[in-house]
């Protein structure tokens, strides 16, 4: 994992195109919303009446809210991009995770077969003492 992975270029184009569409994203809402604050500020004398003006401030704020609306919409597209991308295309953290198990499931082997061969072992010394017990004995 702390190695960096080496990416085909259609990977990696991808990848930047998500970043991309991140910055795009944040960008335009923090852009939008810097506007609606700006747009909500009362002007003093303009060369348009109030109720015109208002009006058009009312308007404005409608549409830089759904611009904000649209580009939290893309943001949860791309986290779902993301996602997808995670799911289909993490190859080489798949095969580390199972290549990890199958090294711990072999480890544990090898010590289950060790104790199976000491048991073994104890097994056949302890019957061998007992077949000589009972040969050597008179109660055969």
């Amino acid at each position: 994992m702390a190695t960096q992975r080496v990416l085909p270029q259609s990977k990696e184009t991808l990848l930047q195109n998500y970043n991309k569409r991140l910055k795009d994203d944040i960008r335009s809402i923090l852009d939008n919303f810097t506007e609606i604050i700006k747009t909500a500020k009362v002007e003093e004398e303009t060369q348009v009446s109030r109720a015109t003006q208002a009006e058009q401030d009312h308007y404005e704020m409608h549409v830089r809210a759904a611009n904000i609306v649209r580009a939290g919409e893309s943001l949860m597209k791309l986290v779902s991009d993301l996602k997808q991308f995670l799911i289909l295309n993490d190859f080489p953290s798949v095969n580390e995770a199972i290549s990890l198990r199958n090294q711990q499931l072999r480890t544990l082997q090898e010590e289950c077969d060790k104790k199976l061969i000491s048991l073994r072992d104890e097994i056949a010394i302890d019957l061998y003492e007992l077949e000589e017990e009972y040969y050597s004995s008179r109660y055969k």
